[in-house]
């Protein structure tokens, strides 16, 4: 029998269970608090000072992403935006895990992307342990307002996610999906 010796942090971005409580990963938090205060405070400054913001904190930012404050996220720094994604007003990124969003995405007000999961054994969710799943989301992809993108989803280039509709199941690349839970629509 082998001993796990990673940190909870390790665990985490393994996507693997971990204890949220641990300090190493309540320090990522409150850093990354910290600087959605100021983030959150530059939507009076430039396009280009909100930019640099975000390649503080981020993975990886490509030239011309844009996120409209408010904005949250759990650590930041497992979020990867493309070149020309814009997420709109009030969007939530829960990124424990790796959340990718690839080129040219635009993503409407108010969308929820949440990596974040939490056993679905009673027993075990009593024990405070959670985990993620890494959500990939594709090139040229236009997310309506209020969507919410579940864990482990890998959302296909050029795909629609209709305004309010709840992404419980991949969507294949140049599909329209809507409703709750979102179903592929055909024409």
């Amino acid at each position: 029998m082998t001993s796990d010796t990673r940190t909870q942090k390790q665990k985490m971005l393994a996507g693997d269970l971990y204890d949220a409580g641990d300090p190493e990963i309540q320090a990522d938090l409150a850093a990354t608090r910290e600087w959605l205060v100021r983030y959150n405070a530059s939507l009076g400054g430039t396009s280009a000072e909100r930019h640099r913001m975000l390649v503080e904190r981020f993975a990886s930012v490509g030239k011309g992403a844009g996120i409209r404050p408010p904005f949250h996220c759990d650590y930041g720094f497992n979020i990867t935006v493309g070149e020309g994604v814009f997420l709109n007003f009030n969007c939530v990124i829960l990124d424990v895990v790796e959340v990718t969003i690839g080129d040219k995405t635009q993503i409407g007000p108010g969308v929820q992307i949440l990596a974040a999961d939490h056993p679905r054994s009673p027993q075990e969710r009593a024990s405070g342990l959670e985990f993620g799943r890494p959500i990939h989301i594709g090139r040229n992809v236009w997310i309506g307002g209020g969507a919410i993108i579940l864990p482990g989803v890998t959302v296909g280039d050029d795909a629609l996610i209709g305004a309010g509709s709840v992404v419980t199941r991949d969507v294949p690349a140049g599909a329209t999906v809507v409703g709750n839970p979102a179903r592929v629509r055909t024409p």
